[in-house]
């Protein structure tokens, strides 16, 4: 059996990505509004795909046990009715527009948007002024030798972290563990540290390496003695690795 090679971009060229991958990418949101729609599509009329993205949703699951429930605080509905023109206390006189149904509707989507805002900013305020630079992300696929799916890696190159999730396999039977490699593009291979094989879990990736979380470079892993690899390098067999795509 051939082992792929990491310079190929067979794996995110032109051609749409396998149903598994699409499940994945549907469940951890890294779609853009296009291919949402297309796999929102798929759910209500594919039962096969439907079953794939419940069983990202419920891996990925684990991802939000560590979030805790945030109460906003008590100036942000107010901030909110002031900047949909509606006075900043519910029962003020306003103007015409504020009696239109359309506008209720967008106040409930704003509750909605600054609530999940103060979740993922952790009660962290946004100047009204200042419009958040999109972060860079690539997805990349670790397959083993025979194509199928090992690992799901995101790649935030803003914050220099890679969120790898697994698809659950059985543990090695000889006792190795897996070991996740960085392997800039005519480089030698760079450790990200041991990784699992039944949970999704964010790696931080050193500051000096994060030149690498680009196209070009491969990330593998490889089944190393328990602790990882004793010298820094692969002693073990490489059993998945993809290339990273671009941002």
């Amino acid at each position: 059996m051939n082992t792929p090679d990491p310079t190929s971009d067979d794996e995110f060229g032109s051609e749409p990505p396998g149903p598994d991958l699409e499940a994945a990418e549907y469940a951890l949101g890294v779609q853009d509004a296009a291919q949402r729609r297309r796999s929102q599509t798929r759910i209500e009329t594919d039962p096969a795909f439907a079953a794939r993205v419940a069983a990202w949703e419920s891996r990925l699951a684990g991802l939000f046990d560590g979030i805790a429930p945030v109460t906003p605080p008590q100036h942000v509905w107010p901030g909110i009715r002031r900047r949909l023109g509606w006075p900043a206390v519910e029962g003020a006189r306003g103007n015409l527009w504020q009696s239109v149904g359309f506008w209720r509707a967008a106040a409930a989507a704003a509750i909605v948007a600054a609530t999940a805002l103060a979740v993922l900013n952790t009660v962290r305020e946004v100047p009204p002024a200042v419009t958040p630079a999109p972060v860079a992300r690539a997805v990349t696929t670790l397959s083993f030798d025979d194509g199928t799916p090992a690992y799901l890696a995101t790649l935030d190159t803003a914050s220099g972290a890679i969120l790898l999730v697994p698809v659950p396999s059985a543990p090695d039977a000889e006792g190795r563990v897996p070991e996740l490699w960085l392997i800039p593009a005519g480089e030698a291979p760079r450790s990200l540290g041991v990784v699992t094989t039944d949970k999704a879990h964010t790696i931080a990736v050193p500051v000096e390496l994060r030149r690498a979380m680009t196209a070009g470079s491969t990330l593998a892993i490889s089944l190393e003695p328990a602790g990882g690899a004793p010298q820094g390098v692969p002693t073990g067999p490489i059993v998945a690795k993809g290339n990273i795509a671009s941002t």
